[in-house]
């Protein structure tokens, strides 16, 4: 649950310059189009930790405004993700879910434990660092 409605996550969402603020192990965002989110549109990111970096790209596979994005993450030679993100209302906050299922390479053999649990820290540790965002930039009015 994020405290924010879903129009301010889907604005962090929308600006693929900020991916690197949130999403964990992005070093730095190296492009992003000027149409993204829209379907088709890339960003192009440096991920790593320590000294290893990779260049990554990431595609806008779905776009549904304030409710749905869904991308398709490259890193050859490591393969492909699909990562999928729902926002839905709950109260004047969002309930934000991400999924992420492996395409092709070698991620497909490694899915399953512990490949799986290290991906949900890893998630946990991004939907944290957004809601936290999105909450400092945009916080709850306390009740009357």
């Amino acid at each position: 649950m994020i405290l924010s409605p879903p129009a301010e996550v889907w604005r962090l969402l929308a600006d693929g310059h900020r991916y690197g603020e949130w999403v964990t192990g992005t070093r730095e965002v190296l492009a992003a189009d000027p149409h993204w989110p829209d379907v088709g549109a890339r960003l192009r990111v440096r991920v790593g930790a320590g000294p290893l970096t990779l260049d990554d790209t990431c595609v806008v596979r779905v776009c549904e405004p304030q409710r749905r994005l869904e991308l398709e993450a490259r890193a050859e030679p490591f393969g492909a993700a699909r990562i999928a993100m729902d926002l839905a209302p709950w109260g004047g906050n969002t309930l934000f879910t991400l999924d992420w299922h492996p395409l092709r390479g070698p991620g497909t053999r490694m899915h399953g434990l512990p490949v799986d649990y290290l991906v949900a820290v890893r998630n946990g540790m991004m939907l944290t660092k957004l809601a936290r965002i999105a909450v400092r930039e945009h916080p709850v009015a306390a009740p009357a």
